[in-house]
């Protein structure tokens, strides 16, 4: 019987997304009032979708000085750098990234990230490049493998069985990876592309891959001084009222107003922030991370149904810190082929993946080095000279001790910051389709949107702002008096 009701949620649920899925203004009779919590991509998607749809009575409630979110410019040594989001990855493909048609509408500088040159570039442990020709025959066992796990992933959809790890699948065609060498190309395969190692992440929801299938395997790096977040604030341009000069300016977003409480009923909501302030509406989208909302800050009065909580902490919230260091010279190789490059140590993911900011910056001097999961939480709790110390350690290592130190290091903390708790959604193992349905529904007036309620493309920019507008006509569906039904009162068992 429970899962018969599950089930008729579910398709209620997908038969009004699939309703109302084309944009433009509908009738919706009085002029419903809507807060927004967070102004990052969803929560600006989901507000221009409303928007358009002629729901204009909303407050956008952002808990920091700035919209945009985890897409976020800063200044670093004399450049601006993305501390977040930095690649549009899925192009070229047979359908249009929405993402990549803005980036290229705003004439964003964009560069072709190439991996096709990296049996040439990893380093040993101790220091030396590997054999190109060992490396290749490594990773086209690498290559055979992933196709093997996506064949498994396929027959595991096609006759209904459960999921399993990207690990398990490894594992099935008998090669899990132990040696230094073939450990950083797994990383760089799945970690470095999901912040978790595959002993988490979900065959079925990654091979294939939606966003590179639909989209294309082409990758391009952000890196224009206007900053990746220039995206959302074009579209937020689009319906917020701004200056002569283009600042928003608008009235409805209210910045550095931090969310602690959202009452809902029957009749409306009453979100309360940190410091004091009350907003009533007849409804609220909650656009926050997923990482936040396993936190307690944000209380939900009442308190949100076990099915929604439940769901809600199945999903993973992933650490993905990419860390700058500049130089006073370069001693790396440049030139074609040379851009990324990996640190092959028995100590899986320590300071694996890197990449030389030539292409992006020339004459910077600049590297990018990346960590992800626990060795991002470690590094979050420790000095920024201590990470720079074993930083120059691996580079010495790879380069000899003459180099340079580093003359300035940045150190994105996204887990350790409240608002964010992490970088993006990871889909691990045990997490079904149903269970997402379960984390983007709405629980009574209380809706949701973010990466991590897209299910196709989770974890990436066009998953946020597409997760934006689908959440945004659910909220429509139900303005308009479509029958969806209300969830707050279903039995968790």
């Amino acid at each position: 019987m429970v899962n018969m009701e599950r089930i008729v949620l579910v398709a209620l649920l997908a038969a009004t997304v699939v309703g109302f899925c084309s944009p433009g203004a509908i009738a919706l009779g009085d002029n419903p009032s809507v807060i927004i919590v967070g102004a990052g991509m969803s929560g600006i998607s989901a507000a221009k979708s409303l928007s358009d749809a002629g729901i204009t009575d909303i407050l956008i409630l952002e808990a920091t000085n700035r919209i945009g979110g985890r897409m976020h410019k800063t200044s670093f040594a004399g450049l601006s750098v993305e501390l977040g989001a930095n690649w549009v990855e899925g192009v070229g493909g047979d359908e249009d990234n929405p993402i990549w048609e803005m980036v290229n509408k705003l004439e964003l500088d964009t560069f072709y990230s190439n991996f096709d040159n990296l049996s040439a570039n990893i380093y040993k442990q101790e220091g030396g490049l590997y054999n190109a020709d060992v490396v290749q025959e490594a990773l086209e066992l690498a290559e055979n493998v992933e196709e093997i796990s996506e064949n498994i992933s396929n027959a595991l959809i096609a006759h209904g069985e459960n999921d399993i790890s990207v690990l398990t699948s490894q594992r099935l065609a008998d090669h899990v990876p132990t040696s230094p060498l073939d450990m950083v190309l797994d990383y760089y395969t799945y970690d470095y592309e999901f912040a978790e190692p595959p002993r988490v992440t979900s065959l079925q929801n990654t091979a294939p891959l939606p966003t590179f299938a639909n989209f294309g395997e082409d990758i391009y790096f952000v890196g224009d001084s206007k900053g990746y977040e220039s995206v959302v604030h074009h579209i937020a341009k689009q319906f917020l009222t701004t200056d002569d000069n283009g600042n928003i300016t608008d009235l409805r977003v209210k910045l550095n107003k931090v969310v602690t409480e959202i009452n809902y009923k029957a009749d409306g909501v009453v979100v309360t922030t940190e410091d004091g302030s009350t907003y009533e509406a007849d409804y609220v989208m909650v656009s926050v991370s997923i990482g936040v909302l396993q936190t307690k800050l944000i209380n939900f009065v009442p308190i949100l149904p076990p099915w929604k909580i439940l769901a809600l902490y199945k999903l993973d919230m992933g650490v993905y810190t990419k860390i700058f260091l500049k130089f006073p010279y370069k001693f790396w190789p440049t030139g074609n082929g040379t851009e990324f490059f990996l640190y092959a140590s028995e100590r899986r993911g320590y300071f694996a993946p890197w990449q030389h900011l030539e292409n992006e910056y020339p004459g910077s001097n600049v590297l990018l080095v990346t960590a992800t999961d626990d060795e991002s939480r470690r590094i979050e709790q420790q000095s920024d000279s201590e990470t720079k110390a074993e930083i120059m350690k691996v580079l010495r290592k790879m380069f000899g001790n003459h180099i340079p130190d580093a003359t300035d290091i940045l150190v994105p903390k996204w887990w350790s910051n409240r608002f964010y708790k992490g970088s993006f959604s990871n889909w691990p193992i045990g997490v079904s389709r149903l269970d997402y349905e379960e984390i983007r529904a709405p629980v009574g007036r209380v809706y949701f949107t973010g990466e991590h309620t897209s299910e196709h493309y989770n974890g990436y920019v066009h998953g946020a702002y597409l997760a934006g507008i689908d959440s945004a006509n659910m909220m429509i569906s139900s303005v308009n008096k479509q029958k969806v039904p209300n969830q707050e009162h279903r039995d968790f068992i």
